[in-house]
């Protein structure tokens, strides 16, 4: 097994200098979720080209799946079927790095058709790098092993969907697009850690989410007449400090949930009292119980504060998006973390926590299927050293973003 490891290593090895310029072409082209047309594109071509390194041979490759996914199946006879997953969607954010190989598109907005700044500043990019290069060294080394690789690249990660849509598009269907149920589904991201540590967990990794928007309907009016209307602006202020007691006083303080009121927007001049306010509203927890409840709790102070303030129209409250709980199968993640242990000796680390980011992987995992997940350091090393040498990891730790709906959520509002 271990010469096995060493021979495939050294074949990933050899691509190094190709694959850096598969980054950097992702890089510079990065597409925000649904729109991710080239990116598949430019995807399935590199798996058509490891297939012609290899006289034609190797990956029966699909795409369109669930939108944009692409999927490449290599099967290599008997053994377990093992899915490796990547995702295709950028952020809608503004790249000011200055470096040579920036993002050079932007994206649509899908709600106002405006153009929008796009970068891969979640790391999808490497994780598509990385998967091909995977894919290549795999391939190359096919007499080495038996069993089917699977290798996944999904639409819209970043909004929690693109896992699901897969599914929901027929990924494993028969009669549609057939991709055989895993075994095992494996899947890694890159995190505010020093470059080259890898760290993961048995058990919850990600937090469970829901994205709540809710319509507040008041009465409008002139500034100087307020008796005449119901200020939506006043009522969805009451509501906000309110939500903050759900955590503090519903909340065992033994658990862990969030409840973030990320957009509130109301009105369009100082003297105007709107008809109505709108509340984004995002929720997270390390158990699908303790989101149920704070979610509860969301709707009934909503509801109970624009009762009190007599609103001539109950509130529109509506789920926006959410991503499900992930939680690492005690028996695979042991079989990965003996690996990973063994190939990166002290730069392993044991999550001690899990973490309130949100990832769907957990979406691809159904009748059984297995899944684990795990963070990669990306911080350079002498950044990371110094940083640490000044005692200032927090502010180097904040270059980067793990959690992708914040990231998302921030920029879009």
């Amino acid at each position: 097994m271990s010469e096995t490891k060493d021979i495939v290593i050294q074949h990933a090895l050899q691509a190094i200098g190709e694959y850096e310029e598969v980054y950097k072409e992702l890089h510079r082209t990065p597409e925000l979720s649904w729109q991710e047309q080239e990116t598949a594109a430019y995807i399935a071509d590199q798996l058509r080209k490891i297939n012609a390194d290899n006289e034609g041979e190797g990956f029966k490759i699909t795409t369109g799946i669930g939108g944009t996914g692409v999927v490449g199946i290599l099967d290599n006879g008997p053994g377990k079927k093992v899915l490796l997953r990547a995702e295709l969607d950028a952020l809608p954010l503004r790249e000011e790095t200055g470096l040579p190989y920036s993002s050079e598109k932007s994206g649509k907005d899908e709600q106002t058709g405006e153009a929008i700044p796009a970068m891969h500043a979640c790391g999808h990019d490497m994780h598509m790098t990385s998967l091909l290069c995977a894919a290549r060294a795999l391939s190359g080394c096919r007499k080495l092993w038996s069993g089917m690789l699977i290798v996944l690249f999904q639409p819209s990660e970043e909004n929690g969907a693109g896992a699901q849509a897969m599914v929901t598009d027929g990924l494993y269907d028969p009669k549609r697009f057939g991709v055989p149920v895993p075994d095992a589904i494996l899947a890694g991201h890159t995190m505010p850690m020093r470059a080259g540590v890898v760290a993961s967990r048995v058990g919850v990794v990600n937090s469970a989410v829901l994205s709540v928007q809710a319509t507040i309907h008041g009465r409008g009016g002139h500034g100087a007449r307020p008796q005449n209307s119901v200020d939506p602006v006043v009522i969805m202020s009451s509501i906000v400090m309110k939500l903050q007691t759900i955590v503090s006083r519903e909340i065992a303080p033994q658990e862990s949930v969030v409840v973030t009121v990320g957009s509130a927007h109301a009105g369009t001049a100082e003297n105007i009292i709107s008809d109505k306010a709108v509340l984004k509203i995002n929720i997270r927890a390390l158990s699908t119980d303790g989101l149920n409840r704070a979610h509860e709790a969301v709707v009934r102070i909503i509801e109970g504060e624009c009762h009190t303030f007599r609103c001539p129209k109950a509130p529109e409250i509506k789920a926006i998006g959410g991503f499900p709980l992930l939680e690492n199968h005690a028996a695979l993640t042991s079989s990965v973390v003996a690996a990973l242990t063994s190939h990166f000796k002290d730069d392993y680390r044991n999550e001690e926590y899990a973490s309130l980011g949100a990832e769907d992987l957990s979406n691809l995992a159904v009748d059984g299927a297995q899944c684990t997940f795990w963070n990669i350091g990306c911080i350079p090393h002498d950044v990371w050293d110094k940083a640490e040498k000044e005692n200032r990891l927090e502010t180097v730790a904040g270059m980067l973003n793990g959690d992708t709906q914040v990231a998302r959520d921030a920029e879009a509002d």
